[in-house]
Order: structure tokens, then sequence, then C-alpha cells
């Protein structure tokens, strides 16, 4: 659900836009959760050709290899700031389990957890618990190539331009669709939008007299 009060202090008055900006909204976190996933799974094939890395059965670890004697597990996010206190919590947490599930057999690992960030910058690694690599230094960490991380852009922009063409007509078939069915829904006879139709399919109540 989005704020429909938003939509009506930013004065949209035609059903275009707001059908427009839910439209582009639900795109872009949708395109951000696919792409991450896409780049976590690029991660762990490029880390498997170069290390012999695998997908570990670890909760809440998506990589796990041997390098120079020690044993990562490592936990792949998007970007640095991919999360709250309360999930930063939880990804220490999960470092501990995998720790503890690792040296059961008595093995003695030389175990070290990472956070690995697709993109952006962050110059202090050491966050005591575990490491945390961003952008470039994640990427050369996993393949030990230090381009990568530039390497990897080209054929994103080959693919996204073979593809845009077709994504617009797509998209804007989508746009008339959406905006015809908003129109049907949500507007006078006149055209003009009913605010508050809209907000009592928004935010409307059916437990209202329990209250």
């Amino acid at each position: 659900m989005k704020n429909t009060y938003l939509f009506k202090a930013k004065y949209y008055a035609s059903a275009s836009e707001i059908v427009k900006s839910l439209t582009d909204a639900f795109l872009s976190s949708a395109e951000e959760t696919m792409f991450g996933d896409w780049l976590e799974r690029l991660a762990v094939f490029i880390c498997n050709e170069v290390y012999g890395g695998v997908k570990s059965s670890a909760k809440g670890i998506d990589i796990e290899f041997d390098k120079e004697g020690v044993r990562y597990i490592v936990s792949v996010k998007s970007g640095p700031n991919w999360g709250n206190s309360s999930q930063i919590a939880k990804l220490k947490s999960d470092f501990i389990s995998a720790k503890r599930s690792l040296n059961t057999s008595g093995a003695r690992l030389n175990i070290q957890a990472v956070n690995g960030c697709c993109y952006g910058i962050d110059n202090k690694p050491d966050k005591g618990d575990y490491l945390k690599y961003c952008g470039q230094d994640f990427w050369f960490f996993i393949s030990g190539c230090e381009n990568l991380y530039i390497d990897i852009i080209e054929p994103l922009a080959t693919d996204a331009k073979q593809n845009n063409d077709s994504f617009i007509q797509e998209y804007n078939k989508m746009l008339n669709l959406f905006t015809k069915e908003f129109i049907d829904e949500f507007c006078y006879e006149d055209g003009e939008v009913d605010w508050s139709k809209l907000l009592v399919f928004n935010s409307g109540s059916q437990n209202i007299t329990k209250i």
C-alpha cells in the first residue's frame, strides 16, 4: 500500500500520474530485489570458479570457501546500507551459528565471517565480529581480480540495451491498462479522482467497531 495522503499533498490531479508513480515504485523495488539476487548468484559462481567456493548450507550464509588456510563464510548483500540494527544483529547471530556448526566435527577450523556488499565503499572493514568488504574490495576478495568490479558492468550494459526497447513497449501497455482500471474504479464520471473512495480502499478498516 502507498501513502494516499502523499499523493494528495503532491497534488497529483490525474489518474495517469498516480498510476505511473505506483507502478514505478513497485518496479523499482522489484528490480532492486531481483538484481540483488542476480549479483549474489554471480558472486557465488565467480568464487566457485576461482576458489572452489560453494553455496553454504548454513542459515544466512551465501558462500563458503577456503583461502590461504582460512575458511570464509560470506553473507552477500547488494549494498553497504542494507539493514537496520536488528537485521545486523541477526547477521552476527547467523555467523556465530555457522561457526559453531562448522566446528562441531572438532576440525578446529580457522573461520572468518565476511559481509560482502556488491557495490559501495566501506573504509573500515573490520567490524569486530566480522569483516565487511564492499564494491571493489568484495569482488577482489572472491576473485583475486582487481578490476572485476569494472569488468562485469559492460556485459550488463549490452544486455540492457538489447532489452530496453521491448521493455518500454510493454511498460507503456501496462500503464495504459492500469490507468483505465484506475479511472473506472476511482474517478468520477467527469474524470476527477475520487480521493475519498481511494482512501477507503487504501486505509479503510473492517474492524472499526471492535476498537
